[in-house]
């Protein structure tokens, strides 16, 4: 798989935007991708050194659009962790 097929986003919500302070960047991820592929990702992707990785799936939930039950997708997201004092120039302007 090439760099661009394994992160497919970044994902931006307040908790994600409180573990950036502490060098902490969370992307929803290809669900075929391993730990070591995401590192490599984000290696090449935003120039940076990752220090660790964190990989989980996101169970379905049941939705309802007015009578019809339904379910939303499954999708797997990582928690990649940076050296110290570097950063995501992507996530800062954002």
């Amino acid at each position: 798989m090439d760099s661009t097929e394994i992160i497919i986003e970044p994902i931006v919500t307040e908790k994600s935007n409180q573990m950036r302070e502490s060098g902490k960047y969370a992307f929803k991820v290809d669900s075929r991708a391993n730990k070591i592929e995401i590192m490599q990702a984000v290696r090449q992707l935003f120039n940076v050194h990752p220090v660790s990785c964190h990989v989980m799936r996101v169970k379905r939930k049941p939705k309802r659009v007015r009578y019809q039950l339904g379910y939303t997708a499954e999708w797997k997201k990582a928690i990649v962790t940076l050296r110290a004092g570097e950063v995501i120039q992507v996530f800062e302007g954002a």
